[in-house]
């Protein structure tokens, strides 16, 4: 082994305090065998000083009782083997490891075993220590069970810990804890504690145990069951468990929808999207045009097709690079039109722009869609600029559509739609990251599709916007 001198040590210790490098560089520039050396220096020069690195080790003789000291210490804190040999002056750590394995292989004996040629020294001092060493040996019982006592202790706090973090686990995934669950939990733990040690530390009967031990095999008998949920979750990621039960009723399997969630609660499948909210894109620009009664006044049922329209206009970003490969933030607009019979959307627009162009493209399509209505229809927004344009009031009038806007600053006048928005941006936008407009007017193209044909809604007796509307036209018909 390689021996550096002092002035080296001082230098390597001085250069790491300056700031000048760590462990590693300090090693490789002045060519330490392993950086795991500098560290060792500089630690024992923040503990002893200079004095530390120029005393030489010794061939010193500890006592049981002292050596039993120093394991005890370490294995009731979380000290280091190092602090643990500065505190009782030890200058060589290594030593605290060596005495905890001979320890835990053969007991007290481990500890006071001697090997090798024993030193040459005066009978008087021989059987001095002797002596000494025999009243160590009458303390060892009580240090043993001690010890014992201590480490059963640690065992004890290490099932603890490691039930405390399968807990957290369970309660994330909003799993029920119950004794299958917890039995395991022990069967996984039997490979690293006792068993009798696991059932005491967790307060478990071993009857209820083994109960389940027998069963950790045994088919499924909801396999089928779950399966099916399975698909359905796949293909309607948003669908809680109502609408999961609604969907199998649907199928023809009836089962209680308390059943259905406890199984969506086992395959960790609840609908995680809809927790984060956003800034409302905001198109007021104070009066710019004409502003009208709110006709509407929060009465959104009607029993009418296409009699109650509603609008509003909401804000997508997604991302652009240019010619030089910069991603550059963009914004997109979405001017959609629904029919507050079914909540159904007649027509919409996807823009890079806020301007008035795309939400008259969508106002024509949703005006000749809702011309065969019976009743005079009312078209309802907020007093945002483009609603207050001459335009749009002229084309309302011009097909005899009474105008109704929500009061300034309240967004409850107008909630169909925003709540639309909010299951819109829940579903495909939040936590997805669009690399272009095309990606993100896709993506928006399929939702409203899906939202209009497929997605179920309970408000509607779980069917989709244009199924609710065909069922009940057909039924008026017949």
């Amino acid at each position: 082994m390689a021996k550096y001198s002092f002035d080296l040590k001082m230098k390597i210790i001085k250069d790491y305090l300056s700031g000048e490098g760590g462990y590693r560089y300090l090693a490789q520039k002045h060519q330490i065998s392993h950086f795991s050396q500098v560290e060792r220096w500089v630690n024992v020069y923040r503990e002893f000083g200079e004095e530390g690195l120029m005393r030489k080790r010794q061939n010193i003789n500890y006592s049981v009782q002292m050596k039993l000291d120093a394991i005890e210490l370490y294995l009731t804190t979380e000290m280091s083997t190092r602090e643990v040999a500065n505190e009782f002056g030890i200058n060589n750590p290594p030593l605290i490891s060596a005495w905890l394995r001979k320890y835990r292989k053969n007991g007290v004996d481990g500890l006071s075993s001697k090997r090798g040629r024993p030193p040459m020294k005066e009978e008087i001092k021989v059987s001095n220590s002797n002596k000494n060493e025999g009243k160590d040996l009458k303390k060892a019982p009580e240090n043993t069970n001690r010890i014992k006592e201590l480490e059963r202790q640690i065992r004890a706090l290490q099932i603890e810990n490691a039930s405390l973090k399968e807990w957290r686990r369970l309660r994330n995934a909003q799993l029920e804890k119950n004794s299958e669950h917890i039995s395991r939990f022990i069967h996984n733990l039997r490979g690293f504690f006792q068993l009798n040690e696991i059932l005491e530390v967790l307060d478990f009967p071993k009857s209820t145990y083994m109960y389940w031990t027998k069963r950790f095999d045994r088919e499924n008998p909801d396999q089928e069951l779950e399966d099916i949920i399975k698909e359905i979750c796949e293909k309607h990621k948003a669908y809680g468990y109502r609408r999961v039960t609604h969907e199998l009723r649907r199928r023809g399997y009836t089962f209680n929808k308390k059943k259905v969630q406890r199984l969506m609660k086992k395959l960790e499948l609840q609908v995680t999207c809809y927790t984060r909210k956003s800034r409302k894109y905001n198109s007021y620009r104070g009066q710019v045009g004409s502003i009208c009664d709110n006709r509407v006044n929060r009465r959104f049922k009607t029993s009418v097709a296409y009699q109650k329209v509603t609008t509003d206009t909401t804000e997508f970003k997604y991302y652009e690079s240019d010619k030089k490969g910069v991603l550059h933030q963009r914004k997109a607009y979405l001017n959609p039109f629904m029919d507050l019979y079914n909540l159904e959307i007649l027509s919409y627009r996807v823009s890079k722009q806020p301007t008035y162009e795309p939400i008259k493209e969508a106002l024509e399509e949703a005006i000749e869609k809702t011309s065969d209505c019976e009743y005079r229809r009312t078209f309802h927004s907020d007093q945002g600029w483009a609603y207050q344009t001459g335009n749009y009031v002229k084309a309302l009038k011009k097909h005899k559509i009474f105008q109704s806007m929500s009061r300034k600053s309240n967004c409850l006048d107008n909630s169909p739609i925003e709540n639309f928005f909010g299951l819109l941006k829940q579903e495909i936008y939040y936590g997805r990251v669009y690399r272009s407009f095309e990606e993100l007017e896709s993506e928006i193209d399929w939702f409203m599709d899906y939202y209009n044909n497929e997605r179920t809604k309970e408000r509607l007796g779980y069917m989709s916007p244009v199924k609710y509307r065909q069922y009940y036209n057909n039924n008026l018909a017949a």
